[in-house]
């Protein structure tokens, strides 16, 4: 029977090995086998297909038939492991809280419980004319987090 155990022990030391961390790894409906894969400098498809392969060799087809998937994570993705986050220190992000609210701004540091990020607002001042770059650090908690992404700007 398929797990997500089974996977995670034929691909983790490898991933571990190779530098690559695992980001999520997923069994859906019909034998469909979902893992993501990154690295602190991107996952190339070259990888991606080493991974698949190494999946397959140690899974029977004959015994379980399954449709296998191995990807980098994708372009604004939520976040799910720590490494990703520390991934992305010195990038935009967009931070939703449980509670609603939104915040974006620079990833400047990570910790075991959280991070920090660095958002710049441009206000107007009480009783100034000129309007003032204002800028503002936000620590955040995980357990606090709705989703964490980064932010693409061309």
């Amino acid at each position: 029977m398929l797990s997500r155990g089974r996977i995670l022990d034929i691909i983790q030391q490898k991933i571990d090995d190779d530098g690559y961390f695992i980001v999520d790894v997923d069994i859906k409906q019909g034998d469909r086998i979902v893992v993501a894969i990154d690295g602190d400098h991107g996952v190339g498809i070259d990888y991606c297909v080493e991974i698949s392969r190494l999946i397959e060799g140690s899974l029977d087809r004959e015994e379980e038939d399954f449709e296998l998937e191995v990807s980098s994570p994708g372009i604004g993705q939520p976040f799910k492991v720590h490494r990703q986050y520390v991934k992305n220190i010195g990038r935009q992000v967009e931070v939703l809280t449980k509670s609603g609210e939104k915040y974006s701004g620079e990833l400047l540091s990570v910790n075991d419980g959280g991070f920090v990020i660095k958002e710049e607002k441009i206000v107007k001042p009480e009783g100034k004319k000129k309007k003032e770059l204002q800028i503002i650090e936000h620590p955040f908690n995980f357990e606090e987090l709705k989703s964490v992404k980064e932010i693409l700007k061309f």
